[in-house]
């Protein structure tokens, strides 16, 4: 499983531990993901996602899964994040048309 947000593309950094006496030994810096549920109202329904925290206060601020993924232009999302919002396209769809 990759160690990548599926809504920012937040991923692995690399970097150095620096000690007192300024030796470097190399070390990764990991994001702070969380395996999440989130409420889709176009679905109507639960949604699992492994976002980092970021990416949670991103998608509350944008007003919710729905309208941040409507939002945000394709070429900035994940291929997970494409295929939800496809979905969440077409069930948009389906509800106007009904």
């Amino acid at each position: 499983m990759a160690r990548r947000c599926s809504i920012t593309g937040k991923g692995v950094m690399s970097g150095n531990n620096v000690s007192h006496a300024n030796n470097k030994t190399r070390r990764r810096f990991l994001p702070n993901l969380q395996d999440t549920s989130v409420l889709s109202d176009a679905l109507g329904g639960m949604v699992r996602l492994r976002v980092s925290t970021r990416g949670l206060k991103t998608i509350e601020h944008n007003g919710g899964i729905d309208a941040f993924l409507l939002s945000t232009n394709d070429s900035k999302l994940s291929a997970e994040a494409l295929r939800l919002k496809r979905r969440i396209q077409r069930a948009m769809e389906s509800k106007a048309a009904a």
